[in-house]
C-alpha cells in the first residue's frame, strides 16, 4: 500500500502485518498507521516515491518496483461493465469479459480489476473519456452498473491514455473550466478538435451551422451573429476608404520623460507625454515609474512628497492584508475551502509561470515567492472574485518591471479593475469583447468574415485568449512590456486591443483565405502564431485601422460606441488616464450576404429595407 506522508512531501509504502508467525515488510522505519479504510485498494500513480536514506541508485530501482508492483493496463476492449460504487467515497469497479492476456495485473487471475478511486475528484471525467471510445449504458439488474460495449474497429487505447489531452474531448474541457483549456489546451491544437466539437460518431452527421450553436451553448450569452431579424437585409456598404500610412517613434528616454516633471514632481504636459508613449514605448529604466502613472497607483497631478505619503499609506494597507492571510492556521485554512483552493490554484500557476524569464527561474526563486504572495494578497482584497487561473500572467510582467511586491500588487490592482470581467463566472467580458470583435471585423474586411462564417468561425473563438490575458501568450515577453504600456495610454481611443486584434487577423486573412482553410486549420494556424509576431508592425497596422475607421463619414454608430468617437466618448476620452478596456455592449446586425455592421436600428451608415 503506497501512502502519501502528512506534509505529502513523501510516499511510504506499509502493509498490513499477516497473523501472528508472519512477517513485516516495512521499509521506513516503524509501520505507519494507516490513513483511512481503504486498507484493500491500490493506489494508482502515486507520488513519488522518497525513500530517506539509501543510494540514488537504490532509490530508482523501489521506485520501479513499486510502479511496476501495483499499476495495471487493460485495453477498452476487454471491458464488460464499470460500477459506480458510493460509500461515503466514490470509486469504480471495473470488470472485464474474462481473464485477459492483455491485462497485466497481479490480480490477472481474476477478471475484476482492482478498484479506481480518484483522490481528488475526475470519476465523472474518466467516464465521459471513456464514452468517447466505448457505448456505456445502465444494466437492468443494477442501474449502478454501466456495461460496456465498444464499436466493431479494434480498440487497444489503454486506460493511462484515456485523459490524454489528445483525446479528452475540448468542448467539454472548456465548459468546465475555460481559463485553464484556452491556457493549456488550446496551446495544443490539432486535426483532433473539430471531432472532439462535432463527436467522432457523427462527424458526418451533424450540419455545418451547428458547429457555432455547441459553442455559443459553451459561453451562454455569445450570440454572436444570431440576430438576424427576419425580413430584412442590408442594401449599402461603408466606404472607408484608403487606409492612411502612419509611423512609430522610438522609445521615450529618461530624459525625455524627466523634462515632463517639474519641480516638486508633478507630471506636466500629459496628454503629449502619453502620446510619445503611445507612438514608441518606454526604455525599459522608465518603466518602474512610469507604469505606476499609466495605471493609476500614482495621479500624475500628484507632487513628489504626495506620492512619498501615498505610498507608506499603500505599503501598510498591503502589509495588513497580507497579515489576514499568513496569520490563517492550518485548522481554519481546513475549514475554508476557498481560501484552501486558491491557494492550491495559485501554487500550481506560480510554479509554472514565466519559468523561462531569469526573474523567475530556477528552485526556490525569490520572484516566485512574492509572485504566490501577491496572489494570495489580492485574494484578500478582492474574495469575491479571490484567483482565477490566468491572473499570474497579468502579474508577472508587472512584477519583473517594479521589483517590489507592495508597488506590483497596487498596480496589479489597477490592471485588474480594467480585466475583471474577464475573470468573473459569468465572463462578461469576454462576451462583449467577442461581440465588439466581430461587428468591428464585419466593417473592416466583409468577404474576409463572411469566409469565417462559412467556415463556421464567425465566433472568433479563437480569439479568446487573446483577449483573455491580453495577448500574454502570443508575444516574446519584452513585446508584452512594449503592448501592454501603449495599451495603458488610453490612446487613441477606447478598446484599442480590439484594433491589435484586427490587426493580426488582417495580417493573415489572405493566407487563410488562398490556402482555403477550413475550422480546424484556422483554429491550429492562429494558434501556432503564438511568439512569431512583430509588435511594431501590428501596432503601425492598428493604429492606421483606427485613422482609416476615424475619417469614415458613414462610421456605423455602432463603431462608435466601441471605440469610444462620439463627441461626448471622445472627450472624455481625452481625460481619461486610460480606457477600461471594455467599451458598452454592442448588438451585431444580422448575418447573410452582403452584410455590414451596426446596431440593429437604420443609421447614417446602414440602410435597411424590408424584403417581401
Amino acid at each position: 500500500m503506497l501512502c502519501a506522508g502528512k506534509d505529502s512531501s513523501s510516499v511510504v509504502q506499509w502493509s498490513q502485518c499477516p497473523p501472528a508467525g508472519g512477517s513485516r515488510n516495512c521499509r521506513d522505519g516503524p509501520e505507519p498507521e494507516p490513513q483511512s479504510s481503504e486498507t484493500e485498494w491500490d493506489l494508482v500513480n502515486a507520488a513519488t516515491y522518497r525513500r530517506r536514506g539509501g543510494s540514488a541508485a537504490e532509490g530508482a530501482m523501489s521506485r520501479s518496483q513499486d510502479r511496476s508492483r501495483w499499476a495495471f493496463s487493460a485495453a477498452v476492449g476487454d471491458l464488460r461493465s464499470v460500477t459506480v460504487k458510493d460509500e461515503g467515497w466514490t470509486f469504480l469497479i471495473l470488470q472485464l469479459k474474462e481473464p485477459s492476456t492483455s491485462c497485466s495485473t497481479s490480480c490477472s487471475t481474476s477478471s475484476t480489476l482492482p478498484p479506481l478511486h480518484f483522490h481528488q475528484g475526475g470519476s465523472r471525467e474518466f467516464l465521459d473519456s471513456l464514452r468517447r471510445f466505448a457505448l456505456l449504458s445502465e444494466s437492468a439488474e443494477d442501474e449502478a452498473c454501466l456495461l460496456v460495449s465498444t464499436p466493431n474497429r479494434a480498440l487497444s487505447q489503454s486506460f493511462e491514455n484515456l485523459l490524454d489531452d489528445n483525446n479528452y474531448s475540448l468542448v467539454h474541457k472548456f465548459r468546465r473550466d475555460p481559463y485553464v483549456t484556452t491556457l493549456g489546451s488550446f496551446s495544443k491544437v490539432t486535426n483532433y478538435i473539430l471531432e472532439a466539437l462535432r463527436g467522432a460518431e457523427e462527424a458526418q452527421q451533424r450540419p455545418p451551422e451547428e458547429v457555432a450553436d455547441l459553442l455559443g451553448d459553451i459561453i451562454p450569452g455569445l450570440e454572436i451573429n444570431q440576430q438576424e431579424e427576419p425580413g430584412f437585409e442590408v442594401i449599402t456598404r461603408v466606404d472607408l476608404g484608403v487606409r492612411p500610412p502612419v509611423s512609430r517613434a522610438a522609445p521615450l528616454s529618461p530624459e525625455d520623460w524627466r523634462r515632463h516633471r517639474d519641480a516638486e514632481g508633478s507630471m506636466v504636459d500629459t496628454q503629449r507625454l502619453r502620446h510619445a508613449v503611445f507612438k514608441g514605448g518606454l526604455c525599459h529604466a522608465v518603466r518602474k515609474e512610469a507604469w505606476k502613472f499609466l495605471l493609476g497607483f500614482y495621479p500624475w497631478s500628484s507632487t513628489l512628497e504626495e506620492r512619498k505619503s501615498l505610498h507608506r499609506a499603500k505599503t501598510d494597507e498591503y502589509f495588513r492584508m497580507k497579515l489576514q492571510w499568513k496569520s490563517v492556521s492550518e485548522e481554519q485554512e481546513r475549514r475554508n475551502s476557498r481560501l484552501r483552493d486558491y491557494r492550491s490554484l495559485i501554487e500550481k500557476d506560480v510554479n509554472r509561470t514565466d519559468r523561462t524569464n531569469r526573474f523567475y527561474e530556477g528552485l526556490d526563486n525569490p520572484g516566485l515567492v512574492l509572485l504566490h504572495d501577491v496572489l494570495m494578497t489580492y485574494c484578500m482584497y478582492d474574495f469575491d472574485l479571490g484567483y482565477v487561473q490566468g491572473m499570474s500572467d497579468l502579474l508577472s510582467p508587472i512584477l519583473y518591471v517594479m521589483e517590489s511586491e507592495v508597488d506590483a500588487f497596487w498596480c496589479f490592482v489597477s490592471f485588474m479593475d480594467q480585466m475583471h470581467q474577464n475573470f468573473e463566472e459569468q465572463m462578461q467580458g469576454m462576451k462583449t469583447q467577442l461581440i465588439q470583435l466581430s461587428t468591428l471585423l464585419r466593417l473592416l474586411d466583409l468577404s474576409f468574415w463572411n469566409y469565417l462564417e462559412a467556415q463556421d468561425s464567425g465566433y472568433l473563438y479563437f480569439c479568446f485568449r487573446w483577449l483573455l490575458i491580453r495577448f500574454k501568450r502570443e508575444l516574446s515577453f519584452q513585446d508584452v512590456l512594449r503592448l501592454w504600456e501603449v495599451l495603458w495610454t488610453g490612446l487613441p481611443c477606447q478598446n484599442f486591443h480590439l484594433l491589435v486584434c484586427c490587426s493580426i487577423l488582417d495580417s493573415e486573412k489572405q493566407k487563410i483565405m488562398e490556402e482555403k482553410y477550413g475550422f480546424n486549420e484556422i483554429l491550429k494556424h492562429i494558434n501556432e502564431l503564438s511568439m512569431k509576431l512583430d509588435i511594431e508592425e501590428i501596432l503601425q497596422k492598428a493604429e492606421g485601422i483606427y485613422e482609416q475607421i476615424r475619417s469614415c463619414k458613414d462610421r456605423p454608430r455602432s463603431i462608435s460606441v466601441i471605440l469610444g468617437l462620439d463627441s461626448e466618448a471622445g472627450d472624455a476620452q481625452q481625460e481619461a488616464p486610460f480606457s477600461n478596456g471594455h467599451g458598452g455592449d454592442v448588438s451585431c446586425e444580422q448575418r447573410g450576404a452582403g452584410a455590414a455592421v451596426g446596431g440593429a436600428k437604420p443609421g447614417r451608415a446602414d440602410l435597411i429595407s424590408r424584403t417581401s
